[in-house]
């Protein structure tokens, strides 16, 4: 049985449903199941979900944890990669409240913009390190890898590392999910071609039973049903003609013309949540600062349900108001939409599976950069995971692509030579940045993050 090992597995819901899609395939219930974290509090809470998932599937597995990467990669067939170097503190605090000193505001501040750069140097090197223990350990590993900013580390690892590797993301079939949900269809009977970058891909075909649903998504706009929290999207679609993949408040902060300072308007007008992954961070703190306690002493007869089964009556500090989601999130087994799974599955067995991943643009899509790291269809089996040419976007699609693809490029660039002059010139092509800084402010901006992230950063001439 293949060996599969989770690094980074203290992110314990994620971990918990990429291990509950894996050990409900019958073919993967008596897999090696190698749990790393550099955490132990937080790995001990994940062994003990993942035994506790195991006995609730009726799976066989066998599970291990250990502090120790190089143990976990040491004969491995796939590495499942869910970390974030820095954390929340200091990574992330850093990267929203100094740009705030200057007047830029983000709303997740993971994938582009000052924060997706300053992220992108902090992980790729350590992915790299992964990359060489990988080489080293497991040569024939297939690296799955949801770590952010997906693009610059999936380009950096193609460029840097012969391992076989894919980037997954969820927003394609996501995002699929949410349209058939605003014009009332199932989400299965949703057929379409996706194609772009990751989190700026856009569905060249959106259809239900052969007819063309973007009329459909039209009217939702002139009948004035967009949803309060997909504007930024909805509005795009209206100018660019097609649906892109990634949330509102994601885009919202790749593009120049919803975030500004001196336009406190179009923030309300859009709906949108400046700081909110701060947020978002700050309540999961508290839901597992309230969790662990629990997960320690109830660890011998805290028992998953099995699906459809009534969760348990859990006493947890109720002046979280997210906590419940967070239980439930753990308690629940019912397989997700991720597609790592099913590349396994489909690896495995040789019975097929059509995802959307991460790739190098290696004759892909005509009008985007050789080499840069695109989000498109890919058959896998036996034979691994294969890409789908796509051929030509259209023009005014790439073209938008291309303002973030530079970003990505000189960020890449920056992490693999060490040259400084590559990161502000990343933050000065950025369109956010751009639009609300002049180029001096830019400069001191990056000088004072590199100072800031201190040794979480390697040093660049």
């Amino acid at each position: 049985m293949p060996k599969i090992v989770f690094i980074g597995a203290g992110s314990t819901v994620f971990a918990k449903n990429l291990l509950g899609d894996i050990l409900s395939y019958p073919e993967l219930a008596d897999s090696v199941i190698s749990l790393h974290d550099i955490d132990p509090k937080r790995l001990r809470t994940s062994e003990i979900v993942a035994h506790k998932l195991a006995q609730a599937l009726e799976a066989r597995p066998t599970i291990e944890a250990t502090l120790d990467r190089r143990q976990a990669l040491a004969g491995a067939d796939y590495a499942i990669a869910m970390f974030q170097v820095g954390g929340y503190r200091p990574g992330t605090v850093i990267d929203f409240e100094i740009p705030k000193k200057y007047g830029l505001r983000q709303t997740i501040a993971d994938t582009l913009g000052i924060g997706g750069i300053m992220r992108g140097l902090r992980t790729i090197p350590v992915l790299l390190e992964m990359a060489d223990d990988m080489a080293e350990l497991c040569p024939g590993v297939t690296f799955l890898n949801y770590v952010n900013p997906m693009a610059m580390n999936s380009w950096a690892l193609d460029r840097a590392s012969e391992i076989k590797t894919v980037g997954l993301c969820h927003s394609v079939q996501g995002t699929a999910a949410q349209l058939a949900a605003d014009l009332g269809l199932p989400a299965g009977e949703i057929d379409y071609l996706c194609a772009g970058i990751n989190h700026m891909a856009f569905y060249l075909k959106l259809e239900h039973k052969g007819r063309d649903l973007y009329p459909d998504l039209r009217r939702v706009i002139a009948e004035g049903r967009v949803p309060d929290w997909n504007r930024v999207r909805y509005k795009l679609f209206e100018k660019f003609g097609y649906f892109v993949t990634e949330s509102s408040e994601h885009l919202s902060e790749y593009v120049p013309w919803f975030i500004k300072r001196d336009r406190p308007d179009l923030i309300a007008d859009f709906n949108i949540p400046l700081d909110e992954y701060i947020r978002r961070c700050e309540v999961q703190i508290a839901g597992w600062e309230a969790l662990s306690g629990y997960f320690e002493q109830e660890s011998t007869r805290f028992i998953l349900p099995q699906p459809g089964e009534e969760l348990p009556d859990v006493p947890l500090d109720g002046s979280v108001t997210d906590l419940p989601l967070i239980l439930r999130k753990l308690l629940t087994i019912e397989r997700s939409v991720e597609y790592g799974a099913q590349i396994i599955h489909a690896m495995e067995t040789g019975e097929p599976a059509v995802i959307y991943g991460n790739v190098g643009n290696h004759g892909l899509i005509d009008n985007l950069p050789a080499g840069c790291c695109v989000e498109a269809p890919c058959l896998v089996d036996r034979n691994g995971i294969q890409p789908t040419r796509i051929g030509a976007l259209p023009p005014h699609l790439a073209a938008l692509m291309q303002t973030n693809i530079n970003v990505q490029a000189l960020t890449v660039e920056a992490a693999l030579t060490g040259q400084r002059q590559h990161i502000y010139h990343a933050a000065m092509l950025d369109p956010h940045t751009a639009a609300e800084l002049d180029l001096d402010q830019i400069t001191a901006l990056v000088d004072d993050l590199i100072a800031a992230h201190g040794a979480w950063l390697p040093v660049y001439g």
